[in-house]
């Protein structure tokens, strides 16, 4: 259930709504709007009369939600999620770049990797320090010292730093290091992952599972909301089909389906969604086209000699020629990069 309240309702009849669906069962979750207070609540008695909220004070009006989202539901924040870190945000008018090699591999490497994609105009530097990967004779990342040396190459070049974590044991040591914490495809569906992010107050970007429909991407997204972290963005990047010339396909569509769907930000990733180093600016282009408020891209100094997922990492001329084409694209859907 939603219940809106009125323009310049008090807090004593807010706070008389909010007992009252306590009262009633309700767990309460409060957004503070512009204009309105929205009232989001989860759980409840079943079968409950709309019309003792209708007749309270303050109330504008109040809504059943049938979706089996409800804090992720677009009615519980209508104007949709705005998530501030320092001075940058996302969600809001300007298209967010996070960019960067997909793992770290050494110092020199992820010192190169932030000067390139801070003066292409990058915001945010993505790079993996505990890698998941399909083969465990794979590159598993460098651990602590690979978040030391992101952060220390961020700081430097004035950039935020998105990682991934795997493990709610990694949580302490990600909060430390990273500005968002970033849950892998494979880690979607990790529900005490994501209960434990929920009690985190710290940004989580969360990618669609490879086999994923776009409800049980926003149910995953519900966990975390309803544990009382609200500055949570979601990520296409890309899903299995029975194409097998791309890595995935990128799904384009689940853009503008969760803008309708969600208030959440959503971020697109081309590189994993493609898996192809030709192919992710056109994805990238496509996807701030269709809505996206943020784009990762994986950016190497030397991607053919890259440790993890060099054939879709693009090289630094290419990334600044992208930045050049998203510059003349964002201001035709009203945003800027």
């Amino acid at each position: 259930m939603v219940v809106v309240m009125q323009q310049g309702a008090t807090e004593e009849q807010v706070q008389h709504v909010i007992d009252r669906m306590v009262e009633m069962g309700f767990n309460v979750h409060r957004s503070t709007g512009v204009i309105h207070t929205v009232l989001g609540g989860v759980g409840g008695k079943g079968d409950f009369d709309l019309t003792v909220f209708d007749v309270m004070d303050g109330v504008k009006e109040a809504h059943r939600i049938a979706s089996p989202y409800k804090l992720a539901s677009r009615s519980f924040r209508p104007g949709g999620t705005v998530i501030r870190i320092g001075d940058v945000e996302i969600g809001g008018d300007r298209v967010v770049m996070m960019a960067g090699p997909c793992s770290v591999e050494s110092r020199e490497q992820i010192e190169r990797s932030a000067e390139v994609v801070a003066k292409g105009g990058a915001r945010v530097i993505r790079g993996g320090a505990f890698k998941p990967r399909s083969s465990p004779y794979s590159f598993q990342g460098l651990g602590e010292d690979g978040l030391r040396l992101l952060r220390q190459a961020a700081d430097r070049n004035g950039l935020l730093v998105v990682s991934e974590v795997m493990d709610q044991v990694q949580i302490p040591m990600l909060a430390e290091y990273a500005d968002i914490l970033q849950v892998g495809a494979r880690n979607m569906q990790n529900f005490n992952l994501l209960r434990e992010l929920g009690k985190l107050r710290k940004p989580v970007l969360l990618k669609r599972g490879i086999a994923a429909t776009i409800e049980e991407l926003l149910l995953s997204a519900e966990y975390i909301l309803s544990g009382g972290n609200y500055d949570l963005m979601l990520c296409e990047r890309g899903i299995r089909t029975f194409e097998t010339y791309t890595r995935n396909t990128m799904d384009i569509s689940a853009i503008p389906v969760v803008k309708k769907l969600s208030h959440l930000p959503i971020v697109a990733d081309p590189s994993h969604g493609t898996g192809r180093r030709d192919q992710v600016t056109a994805m990238a282009r496509a996807a701030v086209a269709a809505g996206a408020d943020g784009l990762m891209v994986e950016v190497h100094p030397d991607p053919d000699r890259a440790l993890s997922d060099g054939a879709q990492s693009i090289r630094p001329e290419q990334f600044e020629e992208l930045m050049g084409q998203l510059r003349m694209i964002a201001p035709a859907v009203g945003r800027s990069i």
